[in-house]
């Protein structure tokens, strides 16, 4: 397996006053066996189909030839969606430098973009300045409802008119949506469908921020050339301690949800995660939107915090070191020793630097994590730690099916549906009766 977890950092009996005492870690261990029974349960009998993702092969090729027709001869590939529909895609992305800043600007065509966020300004702007012509589009939402992927998608159709492309959607276009119920509605297949444009099927059963190992995260990937084989077997590495039957205690995310349930018994409701690596930042943003609106919930559930490292450690790490001690930390680290420029002996001298004389950059980068997580332990603060050996297709699938497993398990044991976000649905409701009052 490629990640390590450890969770000593998090315990009173290596930190001391402020670390999670060992009863409620074993009250927590005991409660999520108990849900790790009902997640067997539903993997059984089928009733939870992202169990199933990470063997499952019979879409594959059908993602693999869409991307192709979404990458000949195009210069600019944009998603249109929001949330889950785009969130997954874009933290796989970032293994191709999407949104990694200065090096995503480098990154080899198509261009990828990723419209999740309704920005009128910035919409216009794209929309004036890519080369129609030569840009495939892809909209995706699970219900086909979705308010800000209809606007995206019918600019869209309004801006290739203008163009003098009217004739041409279904050169250009792809939905992706689930299928059609008997009598239900679906907005973005009636919008789309009329211009001939084909479809690839959402999973049913399967909600947007659980997505990203369905075709609507791996599209993107293999448009960008990435293994997706690879993401869903990182995926089968994270389940496969629950296929085998394992404990509570010997099963990665199962003793991550323990760690976040002994942190909700012990009243402390904020979980922070700080990657070290830019190619993380994408999925902390994901892992955000999986915990807040899986866990949210009936009064429960921890606020998620997401964090990039270094910089952050120069923006957060003061508040988190002599704030309110009621947060858990997860610190992710990458092998980045002995990789990136070599310092100059001279000009480290020069700049009264001299330790750094020979060093890597990356060398600096992986000591900054292991002091950030030690320091974080020396004050008090519970930290878990997570150490990628390698950041590839197969890590990063393990890493968000561990997530995953490690939110349903969190949501089973504390009470909650992980699987709804009914107060989210309530905003979307009203929005749409403000936009027709016109308020």
């Amino acid at each position: 397996m490629a990640l390590q977890q450890t969770i000593d950092l998090s315990l009173a009996t290596h930190i001391g006053e402020g670390g999670l005492p060992q009863t409620a870690v074993d009250a927590a261990l005991a409660v999520v066996g108990r849900a790790m029974k009902r997640l067997a349960e539903d993997d059984k009998t089928g009733r939870l189909p992202l169990l199933h993702m990470p063997h499952a092969t019979d879409d594959l090729d059908a993602i693999r030839e869409a991307a192709s027709w979404l990458r000949r001869d195009a210069t600019d590939v944009v998603f249109l969606g929001t949330g889950g529909s785009s969130l997954g895609g874009q933290t796989l992305a970032q293994l191709k430098d999407y949104a990694v800043p200065g090096a995503g600007r480098f990154a080899d065509g198509p261009r990828v973009h990723f419209l999740d966020n309704l920005d009128p300004i910035t919409f216009d702007q794209v929309l004036h300045k890519l080369p129609l012509s030569s840009t495939r589009f892809v909209a995706i939402s699970k219900s086909g409802g979705t308010g800000e992927t209809l606007m995206q998608t019918i600019a869209v159709l309004s801006a290739l008119d203008k163009a003098g492309l009217k004739a041409r959607p279904a050169e250009v276009f792809l939905g992706l949506s689930e299928p059609r119920k008997p009598g239900g509605d679906n907005a973005l297949r009636d919008l789309l469908e009329p211009e001939g444009i084909r479809f690839l099927d959402h999973h049913t059963h399967i909600g947007g921020r659980y997505s990203v190992l369905t075709n609507v995260g791996l599209l993107p990937a293999a448009v960008l050339g990435l293994d997706i084989v690879a993401v869903r077997r990182g995926a089968a590495d994270a389940y496969e301690p629950f296929r085998n039957g394992r404990s509570a205690k010997d099963a990665p995310a199962a003793v991550g949800a323990a760690i976040n349930v002994a942190m909700s018994l012990e009243g402390k409701n904020i979980a922070v995660t700080m990657a070290y690596a830019d190619r993380l930042e994408r999925f902390t943003r994901w892992w955000v939107q999986l915990w807040a609106e899986s866990i949210g919930k009936d009064g429960k559930g921890a606020q998620p915090v997401a964090a990039i490292g270094p910089v952050d450690q120069h923006s957060q790490l003061q508040l988190y070191l002599a704030g309110p001690n009621d947060k858990l930390f997860t610190v992710i680290t990458t092998n980045v020793e002995g990789q990136g420029p070599v310092i100059d002996e001279k000009l480290a001298q020069r700049a009264g630097v001299p330790d750094f004389a020979g060093k890597r950059i990356g060398d600096l980068v992986a000591a900054q994590g292991r002091a950030t997580a030690d320091t974080l332990a020396r004050n008090g603060r519970p930290t878990r730690q997570i150490h990628i050996e390698k950041l590839d297709e197969r890590a990063m699938g393990e890493l968000l099916m561990h997530e995953m497993l490690e939110t349903i398990l969190s949501g089973y044991a504390l009470g909650v549906d992980p699987f709804d976000q009914p107060a989210v649905e309530e905003g979307k409701i009203l929005a749409k009766q403000y936009l027709a009052q016109g308020i």
